[in-house]
């Protein structure tokens, strides 16, 4: 969704996150929102006003009136005014003050105020954060129909490692894309599979036959998939690629062989399996747990099928459960990727044609056609793998 002409308030509270507030203003004025930041006054210790009127393009709201001129700021006009309120960071005082009607600053009258949906990202040390204090005020602003962005683990201000950090403002302005389309929470309750990345194949000890796939596009779904509600099991293949979204549970595995066991294990419970991993068709037979040497004669190579995990799964699923495979052709693609859709019997197919610039492996970017089994033929223009995640995604949400 377009984020051009929304009116979005980003309230920013006074804790070490708040650097973050900064990227995430540039990023949503790069789409071309609208901003107008209110920050709490212990917010300015950690940054200042200046910076976020220059990001912004907006003055900075911080207490109740002009102090130069008297000029009242009116709480109620800015909840009229906004399509969301966004508070990130949102510290462990505010969300308590939120959850029990407190109104002592000019962010939490403008949060009593809101019509609009509000969006909260929590950012506190790890002990703040699983105190029960904390955990009911969040029960509390979530039963309020608040929407709230866990916080990622990771080392926290405090030295310590744990969960707490604010996530990252990438995935806010995915969460906040989503809430204004309607999408936020529409796969809650529902468990799903991913597969992303290569298969590296042993030739010998440190050999390995494998590809070029980085991985992205898998992660992108995977944590496009938690950010609307799902519980999200990734199994991924060697990548360089990191999950910073610490709800999606991951699987590491090296070979085909890894990938298809620990796909099959998780499939029974799913209710959905996206397979955008870029699985080894073959792998070489009874590799030497030894480096082999260089020889004067040439080294022949024998090789053997891998299972196929989408034909597999497709035989086992059950009626309520939908797949989704992937299929990188390079001629005849549409025709290839029909019948790779009947022939392991998936639910839709999402085509990639390496002959289209921008897409294939190693890229941000991605050019996918949706096929259905019911011969439903979606093409995309040329767009950012978050992008095409949401895609994929929007095209699972009406299969089940």
């Amino acid at each position: 969704m377009s984020l051009k002409g929304k009116h979005i308030i980003l309230g920013i509270t006074g804790g070490i996150a708040a650097y973050k507030a900064a990227i995430l203003v540039r990023l949503l004025t790069k789409a071309e929102a609208e901003v107008k930041v209110v920050m709490t006054p212990a917010a300015k210790q950690f940054i200042t006003p200046l910076t976020m009127a220059t990001l912004s393009k907006n003055p900075i709201l911080v207490e109740f009136f002009n102090p130069e001129n008297g000029e009242w700021n009116s709480h109620v006009d800015l909840g009229l005014w906004a399509d969301i309120f966004v508070i990130a960071p949102a510290t462990a005082n505010t969300i308590a003050k939120m959850a029990n009607g407190i109104a002592d600053n000019l962010l939490l009258t403008t949060y009593l105020s809101a019509k609009c949906p509000v969006l909260i990202a929590p950012a506190m040390d790890l002990d703040m954060f699983a105190h029960a204090t904390t955990q009911k005020n969040i029960s509390t602003l979530s039963s309020f129909g608040n929407i709230i962005v866990e916080p990622t683990s990771g080392e926290l201000a405090s030295g310590l490692e744990g969960k707490g950090r604010m996530d990252e403002p990438e995935n806010i302005v995915f969460a906040i894309e989503n809430v204004l389309a309607g999408r936020f929470n529409d796969l809650l309750g529902k468990k799903v599979l991913v597969t992303a990345g290569p298969t590296f194949e042993p030739i010998d000890a440190v050999r390995f036959v494998g590809n070029n796939s980085s991985g992205k596009m898998g992660y992108a779904i995977a944590n496009e998939l938690s950010q609307r509600g799902a519980d999200v099991t990734l199994i991924s293949g060697p990548v360089s690629a990191e999950m910073k979204n610490s709800n999606v549970k991951v699987i590491k595995v090296g070979t085909a062989s890894e990938m298809f066991d620990a796909s099959v294990a998780c499939f029974k419970t799913m209710d959905a399996a996206i397979l955008a991993a870029a699985v080894a068709d073959f792998t070489p037979v009874s590799p030497p747990a030894e480096k082999i040497k260089r020889g004067k004669s040439d080294l022949r190579l024998k090789l053997k099928p891998t299972r196929d995990i989408a034909a597999y799964l497709g035989e086992i699923k059950a009626v309520n459960q939908i797949l989704i495979g992937f299929a990188l052709e390079t001629t005849e693609e549409l025709e290839n990727a029909k019948k790779k859709l009947q022939k392991k019997k998936l639910d839709c197919i999402v085509l990639n044609s390496l002959n289209d610039k921008g897409a294939g492996f190693g890229v941000d970017t991605n050019i996918v056609t949706l096929i259905d089994k019911h011969n439903n033929i979606e093409k995309f223009e040329l767009k950012s793998k978050a992008e095409v995640a949401t895609d994929i995604i929007n095209k699972l949400v009406s299969l089940l």
